[in-house]
């Protein structure tokens, strides 16, 4: 190993960047008008890792987080008010991270570095949206992780 490599961080931030971004108030103005109670927001989360190159030690990692609210006023059917969408990713590097580390690594760790900037622009493009702000709770990458992992080694039967 030479020196140079000795002297890199295991784990480095490259970059971080907004992939994709989406904001939508499908009944507005309406919509303004209407609804007579807080929305209720529904949250999906993913994270997704892949290698630059496969002579690479450079991974982007992405955070794709769905907000979509729909308005619990009686009689509005579940209107959606809007839809909030955002792929937020972050360029890392790892250097001398044992092949077995680097998966939990790049789905536990590098989430966790790049969560509060996806949930702070969450709550920005909701609210300069017009909407209350959409504040993502805190999230155990380490028990989706794991999930995922359970989820993937089960039986097709089972699943």
């Amino acid at each position: 190993m030479s020196e140079t490599q000795q002297q890199m961080p295991p784990l480095m931030v490259l970059n971080q960047y907004v992939k994709d971004l989406s904001f939508e108030v499908p009944g507005a103005p309406m919509i303004f008008a209407t609804m007579r109670a807080q929305p209720r927001v529904d949250i999906n989360l993913d994270v997704q890792a892949r290698r630059l190159s496969d002579d690479s030690n450079q991974f982007e990692v992405v955070i794709a987080v769905r907000a979509e609210a729909k308005d619990t006023t009686e009689g509005s059917a579940d209107a959606v008010v809007f839809v909030a969408e955002l792929a937020y990713a972050g360029l890392f590097a790892l250097n001398g991270i044992p092949d077995e580390q680097v998966e939990p690594v790049l789905l536990v760790e590098c989430p966790r570095i790049l969560f509060p900037f996806a949930r702070n622009i969450i709550a920005d493009v909701t609210r300069n949206g017009g909407m209350p702000p959409v504040m993502l709770q805190p999230i155990d990458f380490l028990a989706l992780w794991q999930a995922r992992r359970a989820q993937a080694t089960q039986p097709a039967g089972n699943a």
